[in-house]
């Protein structure tokens, strides 16, 4: 299966975060690698995507919907900078 790009969870990251999320810049807790969002790889045909840091390949969150509700699973991936920030 190929993997997509941050981007194809853009609307999933808007409804958890209210803002463009797919610019925020954070690094993998694996590894250390820093990326932003859009350039993470994602797998959507899990029970919800996953998203895959680019250098090392562990996960470093999930996205699910539960019960109409979007979660994410957000501890292998540090947020360094917001969105929205102007950095």
């Amino acid at each position: 299966m190929e993997p997509l790009d941050g981007n194809a969870i853009a609307g999933q990251l808007f409804e958890l975060f209210d803002r463009e999320m797919t610019t925020a810049h954070g690094a993998c807790a694996h590894c250390g690698t820093e990326a932003l969002i859009a350039e993470l790889r994602v797998y959507t045909r899990a029970p919800g995507a996953v998203a895959r840091c680019r250098h090392c390949g562990q996960v470093v969150f999930v996205v699910t919907e539960i019960r109409g509700q979007t979660r994410i699973y957000l501890d292998s991936f540090k947020l360094l900078e917001s969105a929205d920030s102007g950095s």
